[in-house]
C-alpha cells in the first residue's frame, strides 16, 4: 500500500513539474523574422503636481568629504535628489512596454550597466532582464568610478511595500566591477516587476529598472517622447511604467507595416 501511496505521488509532482516546464516554455520570448513589422510612437505626459526632490544632507553619510563634491550639491551640503523629472508637463525616464508579445526581434546586444559615480548611480531608470539558460555573465553589470570609496551594490525586487535581496556585492575600489547576471535568474514573471539598486554604505544612492520579458521596451526621452519598432501586427496591452508614479497599461491594435500613435497621462503616486 505504502507503495502504492509513494508511485501516485511521484506521478503527482512528475505531472505538476511537466506542466510548469511546459507553461514556461509556451510563455517564454522567442526571437523570429519580422516581416512588415509596424512601430509605435508616442509620448507620456505628467498630470498634477510633481514631487518636490527629498533634500539630502550629505554631511551626515559616510565619506562625506568626497560624496559632497556631487555635482547637483547645494549651500551647506545639501544635494537635491529629483525622482519625477517633468519638463514641459512631459514626464522623462517612463519605461513603456509591450506586455504580451511572444515572438518577435532579438534583444539588443548591449548590457545593462550600472555606474556607481560621485557617489551617485547612473542611469537612475533602466530596464533589466531576467537571465536566460545558459547565461552566467555579461547581461547586467556595476562598476565603482569613485577613487578609495567603498560601495556596497544592493539588489532587489520590489513587490508592493516588501522587497527580496537578488545580490549585495561590495565594490571597494575604483574600477571593480560586479557582474549580477547569475543573481538575476531568481526572477519570476508573474510576480517581479520591479527591481531597485541601492548602496548599503551610502543609502541616498539610488537606481530603478523595470524587469522585461521581450525585447519590446523603451524609455522616454526628457521631452518624454517614446518609439518602439519591429512590431508584428497584432493586439496589445501597452504599459507606461515609472517607479514613483502610477502605471498605465492601454491596448492598442499595430497593423502590419503601419506607423501608430499612443499616449499616456500619468500621475504621481
Amino acid at each position: 500500500m505504502k507503495a502504492i501511496i509513494k508511485a501516485v505521488g511521484l506521478m503527482i509532482c512528475l505531472t505538476l513539474w511537466f506542466a510548469q516546464e511546459g507553461f514556461a516554455k509556451k510563455n517564454a520570448y522567442q526571437v523570429s523574422p519580422v516581416t512588415h513589422g509596424g512601430n509605435l510612437a508616442g509620448s507620456v505626459s505628467f498630470k498634477g503636481k510633481v514631487p518636490d526632490p527629498i533634500l539630502e544632507d550629505l554631511n551626515k553619510g559616510k565619506n562625506a568629504e568626497f560624496c559632497i563634491q556631487h555635482p547637483d550639491t547645494q549651500e551647506g551640503g545639501i544635494r537635491p535628489r529629483t525622482k519625477v523629472v517633468v519638463t514641459g508637463g512631459k514626464l522623462k525616464d517612463t519605461v513603456v512596454i509591450i506586455e504580451n508579445i511572444t515572438q518577435g526581434k532579438d534583444w539588443p546586444a548591449e548590457a545593462t550597466r550600472f555606474e556607481f559615480r560621485n557617489c551617485d548611480i547612473f542611469p537612475k531608470v533602466t530596464v533589466v532582464r531576467k537571465t536566460p539558460k545558459g547565461i552566467k555573465k555579461g547581461l547586467v553589470q556595476i562598476e565603482n568610478h569613485d577613487p578609495d570609496i567603498l560601495h556596497n551594490p544592493h539588489g532587489y525586487s520590489k513587490i508592493g511595500a516588501s522587497v527580496k535581496t537578488l545580490f549585495n556585492k561590495p565594490l571597494p575600489n575604483k574600477g571593480d566591477v560586479a557582474d549580477v547576471t547569475k543573481n538575476l535568474k531568481r526572477l519570476k514573471m508573474k510576480k517581479d516587476k520591479h527591481f531597485f539598486l541601492q548602496c548599503d554604505q551610502h543609502n541616498f544612492m539610488e537606481a530603478d529598472a523595470r524587469i522585461v520579458w521581450n525585447p519590446y521596451y523603451t524609455i522616454t526621452a526628457k521631452d518624454g517622447t517614446f518609439k518602439i519598432d519591429q512590431i508584428p501586427a497584432g493586439t496589445y496591452r501597452i504599459t507606461a511604467w515609472h517607479p514613483y508614479v502610477v502605471e498605465v497599461t492601454r491596448e492598442v491594435t499595430i497593423p502590419e507595416g503601419q506607423n501608430v500613435q499612443l499616449d499616456f497621462e500619468l500621475t504621481a503616486k
